[in-house]
């Protein structure tokens, strides 16, 4: 019975199937300046704005904007943001028949949180996500980000 205990569990340690085999996705949420505050673990065939309601549902502020890329496009979800009070800056998917335009001079600002990813994958422990488990993996991240984090609080005298 080839790959038949290992496959089984892989949802649960946020393990998906895609073309390059199993994959997962790391959803961040960040604040103004680009520094992680709260991470949810998806399997890589997820859809990205599945996990979009568990990052707005984590306890903080609510924010007065909410910078995302494409995959977080959706009518449900905007409508939810809107209805929050949070004005959604998303550009719309390439097939979307009557697209919203965002405020693109806001929207320049997401470059933060992809550069906030780029350095929580330098770590190479993240960036080849050697941990199986979800709880060791999410450990290792919320390390990483306690790095980032630390570099904002040096010399702020």
């Amino acid at each position: 019975m080839r790959g038949g205990p290992s496959i089984k569990g892989g949802c649960a340690q946020a393990f998906g199937r895609s073309r390059g085999g199993f994959t997962s996705k790391v959803h961040a949420r960040c604040d103004n300046q680009g520094l992680p505050i709260g991470f949810i673990l998806t399997g890589g065939e997820a859809s990205d704005y599945t996990a979009a309601d568990d990052l707005m549902a984590l306890p903080l502020p609510k924010p007065k904007a909410l910078l995302a890329d494409k995959g977080y496009d959706g009518d449900r979800f905007r409508e939810n943001l809107l209805m929050r009070g949070i004005l959604p800056i998303i550009p719309p998917r390439s097939n979307r028949k009557a697209p919203e335009h965002p405020d693109y001079r806001r929207y320049k600002d997401r470059n933060r949180v992809e550069r906030m990813f780029g350095k929580l994958k330098q770590q190479r422990r993240i960036a080849t996500r050697y941990d199986k488990t979800v709880l060791s993996f999410e450990s290792f991240l919320n390390l990483a980000a306690s790095r980032l984090w630390l570099k904002s609080f040096v010399n702020t005298t």
